[in-house]
């Protein structure tokens, strides 16, 4: 119930703004008129929500998953877009107030005050430049921190130029009780901002951990572990993940999310697999044990806690098995009755890692550039590799769990839904997403 209810909440959150304008509105304009209106408050109060939808707030993404949210993020994000691009367009006849240089044809504008109007302008450049720059942060390769501020500043500076455009050019924002609303909604939303880089880095200030080992799994992968420094630990489930800072300020953006590959019945230390990839992760092998981190989380909720299925799947790709290993490692610790099967992918012999701890029984190892005598499987984890590992019965039944490259999840799942696997029964998580 709990996705359900997320779904109702946001909804009630998104129309309501619209609802209470058509109740203190004045007589009704043209159909046009009041769509472009309609259109500009529902892209307001979307905009809004995706403050909360950044994927920061446990009670929403560990709810649903990492993976929902984001991509519901991005979808209402780009929704959003289009709404406020028609919203100006939509405005039409002739205004009084004579001839405007910025608008000649008098079509798109409700006021003559250019300054109530030049907030909701300058909204309508930065708002598309904000989603291409996210859309696009891969290919134009700059530090993800660097995206993070540039994203957390722009947000905020388009949420306060809608605040005010809405209020002093909007015809329903300017009622007395639509003010107040849109006041309160930019709060809240203001108010997760700064949570997120105020008041959680404050919190975690006071939960400090530190560094205790670092070691090569591989030629480009590492395993760091970490121990709380003065309480307890973390409280998580195998298979979550945490934003990890190592060696900065609890207030800096240089983190980075990270699955826990340890498991929590093993003790209070917590272990991550990481890859070089970027700039942090480069220099991993340069961290010296004593070091200060800090843990933001857990979140996600890729975890096998509590589940009926009879078997558990789990499919790996490279550094994607962080959060598979967690989980194996925490049924084997306890003994856990179900079965559980491992495919584990890469494309050489030397980027396998735990190759001693995982074994051989119930393990898939998969390379694409096998060396001569490869005894395990080759090529890629596709439809015909899950349909040799899996019956038509473990297809029906299991739980499947899966990290790793977008081509491969995309892959595996299309192929799960091909054989019958109910989506309740699909788990995966990424980080990258389009």
């Amino acid at each position: 119930m709990k996705p359900l209810f997320l779904i109702v909440a946001y909804l009630v959150a998104v129309t309501l703004p619209l609802i209470l304008s058509s109740l203190v509105g004045g007589p009704p304009r043209a159909f046009h008129q009041e769509l472009a209106s309609g259109l500009g408050i529902l892209a307001f109060s979307m905009i809004l929500l995706e403050f909360v939808l950044s994927g920061r707030f446990k009670s929403i993404s560990n709810g649903v998953g990492m993976d929902v949210t984001m991509r519901f993020h991005q979808v209402m994000a780009r929704t959003a877009l289009g709404f406020a691009l028609l919203h100006p367009f939509l405005y039409q006849g002739t205004l009084s107030g004579g001839q405007r240089p910025w608008d000649p044809s008098q079509q798109l504008t409700i006021t003559t005050d250019f300054f109530d109007l030049s907030s909701g302008i300058a909204a309508f450049l930065l708002l598309p430049s904000l989603v291409l720059l996210a859309i696009g942060r891969t290919q134009l390769n700059y530090k993800y921190e660097t995206w993070r501020l540039i994203h957390g500043i722009g947000a905020l500076l388009i949420a306060l130029l809608l605040l005010h455009h809405t209020v002093y050019a909007g015809r329903y924002g300017s009622q007395h009780l639509m003010t107040w609303f849109w006041v309160a909604m930019t709060s809240v939303a203001v108010g997760s901002l700064l949570y997120v880089y105020l008041l959680a880095p404050l919190l975690d200030k006071a939960r400090a951990w530190r560094v205790i080992s670092v070691t090569q799994l591989t030629p480009n992968q590492w395993e760091v572990t970490v121990k709380p420094d003065g309480h307890t630990g973390l409280d998580y489930k195998a298979g979550q993940f945490v934003w990890l800072n190592v060696g900065h300020s609890s207030f800096s953006m240089k983190e980075n999310p990270f699955s826990i590959c340890s498991t929590p019945g093993a003790g209070p230390d917590v272990s991550f697999m990481i890859k070089e990839l970027g700039d942090f992760t480069r220099t991993i092998g340069q961290i010296k044990a004593g070091t200060v981190a800090y843990l933001d989380g857990p979140y996600g909720s890729l975890s096998v806690d509590d589940r009926t299925e009879p078997g558990v799947a789990l499919i790996a790709g490279g550094v994607g098995l962080a959060p598979l290993l967690g989980i194996l490692r925490q049924m084997r610790l306890v003994g856990d009755p179900r079965k559980v099967r491992l495919i584990y992918g890469n494309r050489v012999v030397d980027q396998i890692a735990y190759r001693d701890e995982l074994g051989a029984q119930d393990v898939f190892y998969v390379l694409s550039d096998p060396p001569e005598n490869w005894p395990g499987e080759t090529g890629y984890i596709d439809a015909a590799l899950m349909d040799r590992v899996f019956s038509a019965k473990e297809f029906s039944e299991w739980v499947f769990v899966m990290c790793g490259p977008t081509i491969m999840m995309d892959t595996v799942e299309d192929h799960l839904i091909e054989r019958g696997t109910s989506s309740h029964r699909i788990l995966s998580e990424r980080f990258n997403y389009e």
